[in-house]
């Protein structure tokens, strides 16, 4: 028997309804490109974002076409991500951080039609389009008095193209396994491969995000989504914020800690999310300038292993929590988040800051399983240590035109490539990359422990551990740590304070400091890269 319930498409375009409707006075502020402060409402960006469909209309656009964004955090792009949605389009977010060569090669693989670039990235534009084929319309979205000259072909304006274009639109009715946008990965173990979302994926991890065991958003919310919106989908936040009626303020290009601090105190922002190194920054900007952030309530911090010390000093000093979470791009991309539990209650001080540090409990829609090299699962007993495996409904299956890279196993889970452990109480701590693990006389070495260890030494703002070749042992450890801005140091005195919270044969063997940590292009350390700089043994400690 089945059930009487409308079959009603789950759709992007929906939330942008609903926002409008039940939302409209609603502030959306951002930082502009070209300098100003801009604050607009949901109902203005409802109506802005039919004309730019119009646009695209009018432009050709059709069918399942393709197209291309190379912009900050802004409401011009927010716009864009509801217009090439909502008609049926699918919309690829382009990281502008990536090489040129890996520019080139995701917007011919994915071919783009059109690209909407802000300002800050026409000359990137310029430098690689000869090498674009098959891309036809460039729209800059700047308005007549900001628009550059440029040699790019078919080049638009932005806000010309709206005021040509009118307000009113019905948004097609579209099967929910529609595909809604393409993000790639950011290649740092090869090609980058694309992540075809649908709008069905989409909108059910918007509403997994906006529950109160992930951001708990709602009508009281501000939401700053520090995290790019070409980085893992700003990790839903443009979704969910319109979905629950939350102001939404974006940081457009300026992500230092003062721009930051004067967005976050001057609109009351109390949800923020953004990458370790990010909030690294913004620590060393508020001790250095003596600011607060009293309005601040959590900071969802994703993307590596969160340093013991930034948990404790965002608690103790500024009364800010910190939600340690996991995900992946093909995660679309929310896996677990770390709530404050009631299992904490009677704990020491001690004991939930290491809890803390853990990524987290897994949100409803995502299965886990940890299992060995035989593929045999693993107990969720916080000891047992295997391959992390996920499936749910915002989960990839497979990468975009790689039919035969299949993702999935038989029983439909996703191999993450990372190494974890599970406890009784369903929380996930990542120990490593399957590709980070350091293997010394036989034995594992967790490069995600070395380092969070050295980045509780307190003149350290970035550290690496990876493995060089070793005669004797196969591998050892070796630590690069990039020290805090005025603070000084000896790399033996960092070695030996690591040395003295792990075991003695784990203890890096040298440890090297460094005035530049490679950073890949989500911002996270490069470990390719320093494995290329330390490709032979240090003979001693820098």
């Amino acid at each position: 028997m089945r059930g009487l319930m409308q079959a009603q498409p789950l759709t992007t375009s929906s939330i942008l309804e609903h926002a409008e409707r039940c939302h409209g006075g609603q502030r959306i502020v951002s930082r502009m490109v070209e300098g100003p402060i801009h604050r607009c409402s949901y109902r203005e960006l409802a109506a802005r974002s039919r004309r730019l469909a119009n646009a695209l209309l009018s432009l050709g656009i059709a069918g399942d076409d393709v197209i291309g964004t190379l912009a900050w955090n802004g409401f011009r792009h927010v716009e864009a991500w509801y217009a090439v949605a909502g008609l049926g389009h699918v919309l690829h977010t382009i990281n502008p951080r990536l090489a040129a060569g890996q520019l080139a090669y995701i917007i011919n693989h994915a071919e783009d039609r059109a690209i909407l670039a802000d300002l800050s990235f026409v000359p990137l534009l310029e430098s690689i389009a000869d090498q674009l084929p098959g891309l036809r319309d460039v729209i800059i979205m700047t308005d007549r008095e900001h628009m550059p000259a440029t040699s790019l072909r078919s080049a638009h304006c932005y806000e010309e193209l709206l005021e040509q274009s009118p307000a009113s639109l019905h948004w097609p009715a579209l099967p929910e396994d529609t595909a809604s946008s393409l993000c790639y990965t950011s290649g740092t173990t090869g090609r980058p491969k694309g992540v075809l979302y649908s709008h069905r994926s989409t909108v059910v991890h918007a509403l997994s995000v906006c529950t109160p065991n992930v951001m708990g958003l709602g009508m009281q919310s501000v939401v700053l989504p520090v995290v790019p919106m070409f980085h893992a989908n700003a990790w839903g936040t443009i979704h969910a914020a319109p979905m629950a009626g939350s102001k939404l303020v974006l940081p457009g290009p300026s992500m230092d800690g003062k721009s930051l601090h004067e967005l976050i105190t001057g609109e009351e922002v109390d949800v923020a999310a953004a990458v370790p190194t990010v909030w690294q920054m913004f620590l060393q900007y508020l001790q250095d300038s003596n600011q607060r952030v009293d309005c601040l309530n959590r900071v969802m911090v994703a993307g590596s292993a969160v340093p013991r010390s930034m948990i404790e000093i965002f608690k103790r000093k500024y009364g800010v929590t910190v939600c340690h979470a996991w995900g992946m791009t093909e995660l679309s991309p929310v896996g677990t988040i770390n709530h404050p539990g009631p299992e904490e209650r009677s704990m020491a001080e001690q004991e939930q800051l290491a809890l803390r540090c853990k990524q987290g409990r897994f949100v409803y829609g995502v299965t886990a399983r940890i299992v060995d090299d035989e593929q045999r699962e693993l107990p969720w007993n916080g000891a047992s240590a295997g391959h992390l495996q996920v499936r749910g409904p915002w989960i990839a299956a497979s990468y975009y035109k790689e039919t035969g890279d299949h993702l999935l196993d038989e029983d439909n889970f996703m191999d993450t490539g990372d190494i974890g452990t599970i406890d009784a109480n369903g929380y996930l701590q990542i120990t490593d990359r399957a590709k980070d693990l350091i293997k010394s006389g036989g034995e594992w070495i967790s490069s995600v422990e070395l380092e969070g260890h050295a980045m509780d030494h307190p003149d350290v703002a970035l550290a690496a551990a990876i493995a060089i070749p070793d005669p004797k042992w196969d591998q050892r450890p070796i630590l690069i740590v990039k020290l805090k801005q005025g603070h000084a140091a000896e790399a033996e005195d960092i070695r030996e304070f690591v040395a003295r919270r792990v075991a003695r044969w784990q203890a890096p063997e040298w440890v090297t400091v460094t005035d530049e940590m490679p950073l890949t292009a989500t911002g996270k350390i490069s470990k390719l890269a320093l494995r290329h700089r330390y490709s032979h043994p240090v003979q001693s400690v820098d």
